[in-house]
């Protein structure tokens, strides 16, 4: 009996950011399957917020947001994933799994009392450091 073995296709990429003239200021590896965080402080309470995205077949897809409070804009919205507790006071939106329109968003990095940052494994990147209050944008890009 053969034995027929399907590979599926891998998809390396980075998560790049940009500045508007097309600079790169960061890029961290992001293998098939692969997670990376968007790290910020919320600008009234001062907690540590988190968006979770996946490379899921070369797609950029949230997948999860931890918030430590209801504190102003935080929340969940019913039909958007499922809040669960992180066991600490705070809160997990799971199962969001939104593919992000054009595998790529702006943001605008705040000050240093906002501290936004990229994590992907255990490398961190401040983009408050390289590009505070410029608009930055962040893509999934293939890589071969």
């Amino acid at each position: 009996m053969a034995l027929l073995l399907l590979a599926s296709a891998a998809h390396p990429a980075e998560l790049v950011a940009r500045l508007d003239d097309g600079r790169r200021i960061a890029a961290l590896p992001v293998a098939e399957g692969g997670e990376w965080c968007v790290l910020w402080r919320h600008s009234v309470q001062g907690f540590e917020v988190q968006d979770c995205y996946e490379n899921r077949e070369g797609r950029m897809v949230l997948v999860r947001s931890h918030q430590p409070d209801f504190a102003a804009g935080l929340g969940h919205i019913v039909g958007r994933g499922r809040q669960v507790s992180d066991g600490r006071g705070g809160y997990w939106i799971v199962d969001l799994d939104e593919p992000v329109p054009g595998n790529a968003y702006v943001l605008r990095p705040g000050g240093p009392e906002v501290d936004h940052r990229l994590r992907a494994g255990d490398r961190e990147v401040s983009l408050t450091d390289l590009a505070a209050h410029d608009r930055v944008t962040l893509s999934l890009e293939e890589t071969e």
